[in-house]
């Protein structure tokens, strides 16, 4: 958001010296010779598994839960089937070429009884470095050796009447010389990690301390993750400021009670909240000391998993101006005070009453939500969500540590967690690799090429190569806000064209050298279909600038089929240090290649072109909140061909359907007011896309827009700051 006015961590037996000399030469012609021998012997690294979440193909599937990508997924549950016929192959590219020692096989009933290793450099050639004829399934260990980057086996003759099935098709080796021991999972969650029991002594004396760093510290480096072990803590006020997470580590909120409050003001910026950014709430049940909890925060500051049995209000005191905000998953008992609140998203929660609305208020599958009522009062309401899967979080089964991912909702409506059983997948801490202060992105990607999960604990990482995300249904999952900066102009992280990856609960912050992106969801092309097991993005957040210089032409990229992006703020610095039209010069935000993608809760800010630009087909968007770039010198710096500056959200003129709801658009053209925006959004003009309840503002008259969508809607009104909406487009 902006600092716009208008927003308001056993001794030797006797011998003769003769026998002694003869054994001391004999000991140390020994030595010499074990020590050349050693010299002479070049180190061997021992293999590693290269195959675990690689780019995998089959000649067939049996059916949809029987994919190639299983047999590579380190998952013994899950297997790949291919058709009732022969031959049938599956390949894995290691992504490399590496030196191969082994191959692991572990075979379900229908297995081969005649069968091929075959080796590959490019995906063309191939030798066969292992056959048999006579193969009895069950678990096989496979001695080979070769130099490839693809492994394929091809099967010849069934065993069984069935296909061939796989529970795991593993390939070890090692490349550039490299291997070595397999890197750990689990351990312990590092010193900016804070976690308390219901008996620790002086909880609030720590919480305060961490909040008077924490609290004025936009751009700093501190990161704190405060966890509270299932209980109830009396008398606790628990103040959040920058970049902390407060979290219960119970699989229910009503495990951890607070009698309580979780408070966010803006006493530190003069009772204004609009810079409240970077902090969340979750997996809490909260009992308000007066009543009403105060949550007064602007982006990328979610409140999820919580029960608060009470109201909350979401502005400061003093109710000064706020620019929020995003809820999900969450039970609010009272009524939730918006009040100077200029936006709010709320997702699949239930609330006791909802008292006003300034601009845009959008709710999806919110129990007690208002009913629709756009523009007067700006109420945006969908009954369920269409596709909605929350976002993971660490919690303690017993004493060990693990991470609970939900599974997947279709057409949801209230909480997912109260009145039963919660759905979804439970993960040992020990298939995480705790990603600590000083980890490199090389070791990063050995962990994730060994199949581990990623666990980034509080802090910021430097990285000098992309993150590769390459397996299917890998966990991302970032502690206290935790920031990957790439120093060197690399793409911070890519993830594969694969089913099921969630990214969650980090910040990537552009550095210094231009990244050409800054986050990848598929490679270009990607065309695979995802719809039973998508990825997600969950409080991924993005920012170019404000901390220092930074630069990317474009945030992020999404490829990859069916992906929800749930709740990411994509932010181009308008204060801080290092921003400025050349300066942190970032020309998009968020584009979408991808179809049947969702976006719930899109906030994409200040982009020297396009804020948000949509090519792929069917494409959904649930609230989108959206500031023009503030420093943008003149007319001329934003002009496009012949139209007057970029739209904050735009729909190629290729696609044929899409649809968005309760979207809106903010200009404040601060370094001159006079510049003049066509539209906030611009798309097709065909049955298949639809918008609902858009707006444009200008915010104290500093710019403004001509209409609201292409030549549609009212232009903005002068020096007022009231909204120009559109209700239904076209």
């Amino acid at each position: 958001m902006s600092l716009a006015l208008v927003r308001p961590s056993r001794p030797p037996t006797a011998a003769s010296h003769r026998w002694r000399a003869l054994a001391l030469a004999l000991v140390t012609t020994l030595v010499a010779t074990l020590l050349a021998a050693v010299q002479a012997a070049p180190a061997q690294a021992a293999p590693v598994l290269l195959s675990q979440g690689g780019a995998v193909t089959a000649s067939s599937q049996e059916n949809g839960g029987t994919a190639a990508g299983h047999a590579v997924d380190g998952d013994g549950g899950t297997r790949w089937s291919s058709a009732f016929s022969d031959p049938q192959w599956i390949r894995v590219d290691l992504g490399s070429p590496a030196v191969l020692s082994r191959v692991e096989l572990a075979w379900e009933a229908a297995h081969a009884k005649s069968y091929r290793i075959e080796l590959s450099a490019d995906g063309n050639s191939w030798t066969t470095a292992y056959s048999t004829t006579a193969s009895a399934g069950g678990n096989e260990t496979l001695t080979i050796s070769g130099e490839a980057r693809y492994v394929r086996l091809t099967g010849t003759e069934r065993a069984t009447g069935y296909g061939y099935s796989l529970w795991e098709f593993k390939v070890f080796g090692t490349r550039d010389g490299g291997g070595g021991p397999e890197i750990p999972g689990g351990g312990d969650l590092g010193p900016n990690v804070h976690v308390f029991d219901p008996s620790t002594p002086n909880i609030q004396g720590k919480v305060d301390e961490i909040f008077q760093q924490q609290e004025e510290a936009q751009f700093g480096s501190g990161r704190h993750a405060l966890l509270f072990k299932p209980g109830t803590y009396n008398n606790l006020n628990a103040q959040i400021g920058f970049y902390t997470q407060i979290a219960g580590l119970g699989l229910n909120p009503n495990d951890t009670t607070f009698n309580g409050d979780v408070t966010v003001d803006a006493g530190w910026f003069g009772g204004n909240a609009t810079q409240n950014f970077w902090r969340s709430a979750e997996n809490l049940t909260l009992n308000p000391v007066s009543g009403t909890n105060r949550w007064a925060v602007s982006q990328a500051a979610p409140f999820r998993r919580m029960h608060v049995k009470g109201g909350l209000n979401l502005a400061p005191d003093g109710y000064g101006w706020a620019s929020g905000g995003y809820i999900a998953d969450s039970k609010i008992d009272g009524t939730v005070g918006p009040y100077s609140q200029q936006q709010w998203y709320t997702r699949d929660s239930s609330v006791g009453g909802w008292t006003n609305a300034v601009w845009n208020m959008t709710f999806s599958g919110v129990q007690g939500a208002p009913a629709s009522s756009y523009p007067n009062p700006p109420y945006t309401t969908l009954d369920t969500t269409p596709i909605s899967r929350e976002k993971p979080f660490l919690y303690l089964d017993g004493n060990e540590y693990k991470v609970f991912v939900p599974a997947k909702r279709v057409n949801a409506r209230g909480v997912s967690w109260d009145g039963g059983a919660q759905q979804g997948e439970s993960i040992p801490l020990n298939r995480f690799y705790v990603v600590k202060q000083g980890a490199t992105a090389a070791t990063i990607n050995a962990a994730l090429a060994q199949g581990l999960n990623l666990l980034f604990t509080p802090g910021v990482y430097h990285i000098d190569q992309t993150i590769n995300v390459n397996r299917a249904d890998t966990v991302v999952l970032g502690l206290g806000l935790a920031t990957i900066i790439p120093d060197n102009g690399v793409t911070a992280m890519k993830v594969a064209d694969v089913d099921g990856v969630k990214l969650a609960g980090f910040l990537i912050d552009a550095g210094p050298v231009n990244s050409p992106t800054l986050l990848e969801v598929g490679p270009q092309g990607a065309s695979a279909d995802h719809s039973a097991n998508p990825t997600s993005l969950q409080d991924v957040f993005v920012r170019i600038g404000g901390a220092g210089p930074g630069k990317a032409t474009t945030s992020i990229v999404v490829n990859s089929d069916d992906t929800i992006i749930d709740h990411t703020w994509v932010w181009r610095a308008d204060h801080g240090e290092g921003w400025g039209w050349e300066t942190n010069r970032a020309d998009y935000g968020v584009r979408v290649n991808g179809d049947d993608v969702l976006a719930t809760g899109l906030f994409v800010e200040h982009f020297n072109k396009y804020d948000v630009e949509w090519f792929g087909e069917r494409g959904r968007t649930i609230f989108f909140q959206n500031e023009k770039a503030y420093d943008a010198p003149n007319q001329a710096a934003i002009q496009n061909g012949n139209t007057k500056g970029y739209a904050a959200y735009r729909v190629d003129d290729s696609v044929e359907q899409h649809e968005g709801w309760g979207m809106g658009s903010y200009c404040y053209y601060n370094v001159d007011p006079t510049i003049i925006q066509e539209h906030g959004f611009k798309a097709p003009v065909k049955p298949g896309v639809k918008f609902h309840n858009l707006l444009v503002v200008s915010l104290g008259g500093n710019g403004q827009y001509e209409h609201v969508i292409n030549s549609i809607g009212s232009p903005t009104s002068g020096t007022s700051t009231v909204p120009s909406t559109v209700v239904n487009f076209p």
